[in-house]
């Protein structure tokens, strides 16, 4: 009786090895991290939105996983060191960070490729209205919130106020942008800086209270100082009107590019599946619905501004299409 129980449990044995050898073996889905951007920017919109986008969450090859950062420096870095695999980073950077020619910072960060230009940002700086404060240069000894570390706001502002010689003469409040429109809210800040495609969440949190606002004219400081020549990758482009409560005319300011980019040795199949998924006509109309700047991404500007490597992946995709 026993000598049978023991040749069953043989024969149980063979047929489970047997089947388990028979059934196809299913690929683990890559996990691809995305970094995005502090909360109240629209870098972390975008992020959320990926991830959350049911024909992405559907992709049987890759799972998207979006987590937030301080900004465009800090995805720069983290791609580069393989903490993430994809991200938005601004086109100066990317071309300075290439280079070696970020500021204090010499190294290139070449694991860097891009993918796509998504849409303009452009620099916004807040102030309340009948302040006196009409240009940059006016807000020598005052109290500015001038984006958190790691951040393209942060380089940007950097950037933009060593050039007209004013970084060492303000009040720096390193911070995210809802924290900066609270702080304003409160009278805790004479001005703060954005950098994000407009309208801004933060800023539309400041244009709502008892403070109203105004933006002030950077094209002007830009233009005057050379600040074009020095940084071409930077455009003039102008806010329209009533875009925040009270703001009843248009505001000239400059922008940089918004870029999509991934790590150098994430799959090339990835890049292009992800880009077809991103750039269908579902695609872009899911996007446009989130954020008013995402309706500017489409084909015809998908490789505008990109003057830096593309990735293997990206560049087969946009061939597809005839772009490249």
């Amino acid at each position: 009786m026993n000598d049978k129980r023991s040749f069953l449990r043989r024969i149980a044995a063979c047929s489970l090895l047997f089947l388990t050898l028979a059934s196809p073996v299913r690929a683990e889905k890559k996990k691809v991290l995305m970094v995005g951007g502090p909360a109240g920017g629209t870098f972390e919109i975008l992020a959320e939105t990926l991830e959350s986008y049911k024909k992405i969450r559907d992709e049987k090859s890759f799972t998207l996983i979006a987590r937030p950062s301080a900004g465009s420096l800090d995805n720069l870095r983290a791609i580069d060191q393989g903490k993430a695999s994809l991200g938005v980073v601004y086109s100066g950077h990317l071309y300075q960070g290439r280079n070696g020619q970020l500021p204090g910072d010499t190294k290139k960060y070449e694991k860097v490729l891009a993918v796509a230009s998504l849409y303009g940002a452009p620099a916004q700086l807040v102030v309340r209205k009948n302040s006196g404060i009409r240009s940059a240069r006016d807000l020598a000894g005052k109290r500015v919130g001038v984006g958190n570390h790691g951040s393209g706001a942060h380089a940007n502002c950097e950037l933009f106020f060593r050039h007209l010689g004013i970084w060492d003469r303000i009040k720096q409040s390193p911070m995210g942008y809802n924290e900066a429109a609270t702080a304003f809210v409160n009278n805790e800040l004479d001005a703060f800086w954005v950098f994000s495609a407009y309208p801004s969440g933060a800023v539309m949190i400041a244009s709502q209270t008892k403070n109203v606002i105004d933006l002030v004219n950077l094209d002007a400081d830009a233009g005057k100082s050379g600040f074009y020549k020095k940084y071409p990758y930077f455009a003039r482009v102008s806010i329209p009107a009533h875009t925040y409560f009270a703001v009843e005319r248009p505001t000239p300011t400059f922008q940089d590019s918004t870029l999509l980019v991934a790590r150098a040795d994430l799959d090339e199949e990835i890049v292009a599946k992800l880009l077809a998924t991103l750039y269908s006509e579902r695609g872009l109309a899911h996007l446009g619905k989130k954020q008013k700047a995402f309706k500017e991404i489409g084909i015809r500007s998908g490789t505008r501004g990109i003057v830096t490597p593309m990735h293997p992946g990206a560049v087969k995709f946009w061939k597809k299409r005839g772009v490249l």
